[in-house]
């Protein structure tokens, strides 16, 4: 089972080393590891890592919507180097693991290594007293054959929780419906980061290497455009890597709900973050594509919500054009009745019914077509405009 280590403890130290072709990433690992100490401080000879990608539906590297096969491969190469028994493995959005690690390019660098794919389809209990929101996870089996985890997050925007990153990508530590069900449950941005945070501090990764090589902007965290950013980000601490990554983006980090319940949580203090290697100000992509609207990305936080959510709240939106009609938005859909759905057999796309969509956008994260994209009514826009 994952056991902490008694020599981390809340570090506030970030990273920053320049990559901007994946052929220099081994280079690149291995320097961001040497400015926090070295690859020995992770682990013991002997000991089992799960080295944890963002696989999300196991797309093709060249996507850009996975972590790049250079960064799994580099870390993979530091770890068992330094004498661990390696594992890897995630809970894609939509199939199964199996699937997802044959087409992300990863399947091939773990017989390499002789690393082991962990179970990510069954579950198991975890008890966490310590949590604010949530006191038990079911999480993947896997975690309990290794004893820590190495977390290998992508640099790229998301419609609800504007970015995804160290944190995020745990959630994919849940196996199967749970992830729908979370949605389904916890409906309010903010509600739905404590529980992010809540896991992030139960799985307690020893590293989070962020692949921000090149990024994704626009309609991330699947169907955005690739932008390079030419960084790579290391930290023992989540939720500081997650603060430097919206500070590239140009984003204010007051705008991610994580950051929010981290910091109220006292686990970020942005005060006390140090960055090692490049200078951050000088990674700043000020036109980076992401939201930085003032609004809430669920429509529960202002006085007029129940009034005008529909047209101040963003929401997704089909491009019949581009649909292919093949219904996983429908499928994916976590709410009872569904949000969306065919009115007229597969003739034309789904059609949304706004008064159940609990904006989790996990219709637009897994559209296979780029056919969903995040609109917000011009009158949302202008009240955001004025900040009201």
């Amino acid at each position: 089972m994952v056991k902490f280590r008694s020599n981390q403890g809340i570090d506030h130290r970030v990273a920053l080393v320049k990559c901007n072709d994946y052929n220099h990433a081994p280079e690149a690992v291995a320097e961001g590891v040497e400015l926090l100490g070295s690859a020995a401080r992770f682990c013991d000879p002997g000991e089992g890592l799960l080295l944890k990608p963002n696989l999300l539906l196991g797309d093709s590297p060249k996507r850009g919507s996975t972590t790049h096969p250079a960064i799994f491969e580099a870390a993979a190469r530091l770890f068992n180097e330094a004498g661990a028994e390696l594992f890897y493995g995630d809970s894609p959005g939509f199939g199964t693991p199996q699937l997802a690690v044959k087409s992300s390019g990863m399947e091939s660098i773990s017989r390499q290594f002789g690393m082991k794919l962990a179970d990510f389809n069954e579950m198991i209990e975890m008890p966490n007293p310590d949590g604010f929101l949530i006191k038990q996870f079911q999480v993947a089996k896997g975690l309990k054959d290794v004893d820590g985890v190495i977390n290998l997050p992508k640099f790229k925007t998301h419609a609800l929780t504007r970015l995804t990153g160290g944190v995020k990508n745990l959630f994919g530590c849940l196996p199967g419906v749970q992830k729908s069900a979370f949605h389904a449950r916890l409906a309010d941005e903010r509600h739905f980061a404590d529980m992010l945070v809540d896991l992030a501090e139960l799985i307690k990764p020893r590293l989070h290497i962020m692949d921000g090589v090149l990024g994704m902007e626009g309609n991330g965290p699947r169907n955005g455009q690739l932008r390079q950013v030419g960084v790579i980000l290391l930290s023992t601490n989540p939720h500081a890597l997650d603060h430097c990554a919206a500070r590239i983006m140009n984003l204010d980090p007051d705008l991610v709900p994580t950051l929010k319940s981290a910091q109220a949580r006292s686990l970020l203090d942005p005060s006390q973050i140090e960055i090692l290697g490049e200078r951050l100000k000088d990674c700043v992509i000020e036109d980076f594509d992401v939201n930085r609207s003032k609004s809430s990305t669920t429509g529960t936080q202002r006085f007029y919500m129940p009034l005008f959510n529909h047209w101040v709240t963003p929401k997704p939106v089909i491009d019949e054009a581009k649909c292919s009609r093949c219904g996983r938005c429908v499928k994916i859909c976590p709410v009872t009745p569904k949000a969306l759905g065919f009115s007229n057999g597969r003739m034309q796309s789904p059609q949304y019914n706004y008064d159940h969509c609990i904006r989790c956008y996990c219709c637009q994260e897994m559209c296979p077509d780029e056919a969903i994209g995040i609109k917000t009514h011009p009158m949302g826009r202008l009240l955001n405009r004025f900040k009201l």
